[in-house]
């Protein structure tokens, strides 16, 4: 039927095309475990997990660096292209990100600061002060915009992340002016990166992620009646308020997990949900999974070609998916004006 979201009209080609983006995924990180800077043919990547042998170099770089950076890159990319999804169907706005709530900005304060007070280097050390400095940014985000009339909206929630992002970028920026060694310390972190993550950091940060990403598939259809509008949502006999603080949490547990482990990345929170929702239709059911997979395999996908452009150099996969989302970012503003 015409107009109907496609989630509804073709469930089965939907159910059918999972295993194949799953497959993508898989040929993906392969392949990221495979090429770099010194590139390592498929039968010894495979060898690496069957027979493993700490004499050989290539089984090395295998397990201890590509795997743990391919690994990364598949919980960060999922973790934020369904935290994405879940912004977007709760403001109800196209354009949102996880840095709608500020989450990256928050982390990315935390972080300096410890730095700058504490003389924090270690990664995991990082990623403790990242995630809990993007749960305090969410939670005064949500506070402030329960303040007033009508209690917290789609609409206060967009105004107060935007302008509380922009209070902890500055706060950040003259930290940073005025320390040049928490500078030097944190500015590949800035950017994005997921490599040097070791496995120990990848095996702290999984619960958060798988337990994010469960909770997510568990609540699709409730998302999907949120996302239609809370009049709608209500009228359906759903908690409109338990639900919204239930997605809420998923998204900081997400959204806090990806930059404690890779740092602030962009664009693939904003650009992934709506290149799955272009087959999808508006049924979270399927949004979320497909984000997932897109997501993990986008990220992975940037990362590899990062290496492989400018090798033996790396490029952080932060620049690496600002060069993608940004025009995607820039065509989705313009359609959404034209309309």
């Amino acid at each position: 039927m015409p107009g109907q979201p496609a989630a509804q009209t073709r469930p089965w080609l939907l159910f059918s095309l999972l295993p194949v983006a799953g497959a993508i995924l898989v040929l993906v990180a392969l392949g990221s475990i495979a090429f770099g800077a010194a590139d390592i043919n498929i039968q010894d990547v495979l060898a690496s997990f069957s027979h493993f042998d700490a004499k050989d170099t290539g089984h090395l770089i295998i397990q201890t660096l590509r795997l743990p950076r391919a690994l990364t890159a598949i919980l960060v990319g999922a973790a934020l292209g369904v935290a994405g999804a879940i912004m977007q169907g709760l403001t109800r706005n196209p354009l949102a990100d996880p840095g709608l709530l500020g989450i990256e900005a928050g982390a990315t304060l935390a972080v300096v600061s410890g730095i700058f007070l504490f003389k924090i280097s270690a990664l995991p050390v990082y990623a403790l002060f990242a995630f809990v400095g993007g749960t305090l940014t969410v939670l005064a985000v949500y506070a402030l915009s329960a303040m007033g009339r009508g209690g917290v909206t789609p609409y206060k929630l967009t105004i107060v992340g935007a302008a509380l992002t922009a209070l902890l970028a500055s706060l950040t920026t003259t930290i940073l002016l005025f320390d040049q060694r928490s500078l030097e310390e944190v500015r590949f972190w800035l950017a994005g990166s997921v490599a040097g993550r070791s496995m120990e950091l990848v095996t702290q940060s999984l619960p958060f992620i798988l337990g994010g990403l469960a909770l997510a598939l568990i609540f699709g259809r409730q998302i999907t009646t949120l996302s239609l509008g809370e009049d709608v949502a209500r009228g359906l006999g759903q908690n409109v308020g338990w639900i919204k603080a239930i997605s809420a949490v998923i998204v900081v547990v997400l959204a806090g997990g990806a930059v404690a482990l890779a740092g602030p990345i962009g664009f693939i929170g904003l650009v992934v949900p709506h290149m799955v929702r272009m087959f999808t239709g508006v049924d979270y059911r399927w949004t979320l999974p497909y984000a997932a997979l897109v997501g993990a395999s986008l990220l992975v996908l940037s990362d590899l070609v990062g290496r492989v452009l400018v090798r033996p150099l790396e490029m952080p996969v932060g620049i690496m998916t600002a060069a993608i989302g940004g025009p995607v970012f820039i065509y989705l503003v313009r359609s959404k004006i034209k309309r």
